[in-house]
């Protein structure tokens, strides 16, 4: 199978645990405590991967230096875009309470919203194109970290969608088109990025991780802190160990 294929077809497959998320939200009442409880586990799964699997990879395959600007661009641009979408009612499209606001409430929260979604999964599913460059293996670690994460994600989200009066039409169409936009998004990094310099890979995969680092720390963490508590940094942790654990197992 060749590898750009096959780098969609994973990316695909793990934006569908958003859709496995958000199901389980639409047609079974999630008590509060127990979606903070799964957010703050995805949340170390997620800091574990781009930790082991995307930073130190980046940095033994194209120096420090690109893997540095490359980060620290990556999060600023996600912060930037985040503020942007925040000021149009898309601040807690990850909250699972009543804080999403309604299209009544705030014109065009919806489709911001969606945006929104859109902007937390694509650099997890590029960093999966990245993964088979030069023909190797998917790493088990980041396939286990984003479909991990993702079902908090899209169990969370929903929820408040839900709250928030949204239809299915509107729930089930922003993470069925999330997760086709995942499978794109990988075949594209893979195929866009496959004779590409190792500084320019490593400035990508940093780019990557500093957007997911800031993903998690502006709308998961905060979403599992509402109702977790102080237990939020125990899960978190075991998350994060879960990760490293399944990364050293696989290697």
């Amino acid at each position: 199978m060749p590898g750009w294929l096959e780098a969609g077809l994973w990316g695909a497959l793990a934006g569908g645990a958003l859709l496995i998320g958000a199901a389980i939200a639409w047609f079974r009442r999630i008590p509060p405590r127990a979606i903070a409880t799964i957010m703050a586990f995805g949340a170390g799964v997620l800091i574990a991967a781009l930790s082991f699997e995307l930073l130190d990879e980046a940095e033994r395959t194209g120096g420090l230096l690109p893997t540095a600007a490359g980060f620290l661009g990556g999060a600023c641009a996600y912060v930037a875009a985040n503020a942007l979408l925040a000021r149009h009612g898309a601040r807690h499209r990850k909250r699972s309470g009543g804080q999403q606001p309604s299209e009544a409430d705030v014109q065009g929260s919806g489709a911001a919203i969606a945006v929104g979604a859109l902007l937390d999964g694509v650099p997890e599913s590029v960093v999966l194109g990245l993964s088979l460059l030069g023909g190797g293996d998917v790493g088990l670690a980041v396939v286990a970290a984003v479909f991990i994460s993702n079902i908090p994600e899209g169990l969370s989200s929903a929820a408040g969608m839900k709250r928030a009066g949204r239809g299915p039409g509107y729930v089930f169409g922003i993470w069925g088109g999330i997760a086709l936009a995942g499978g794109l998004a990988a075949l594209l990094g893979n195929l866009a990025l496959e004779s590409a310099s190792p500084a320019a890979v490593a400035v990508i995969m940093g780019v990557a991780a500093g957007a997911i680092l800031a993903m998690v720390a502006d709308t998961m963490i905060p979403e599992a802190f509402e109702d977790a508590h102080l237990l939020t940094g125990l899960i978190t942790t075991v998350g994060f160990l879960t990760a490293f654990a399944v990364e050293r197992l696989a290697a």
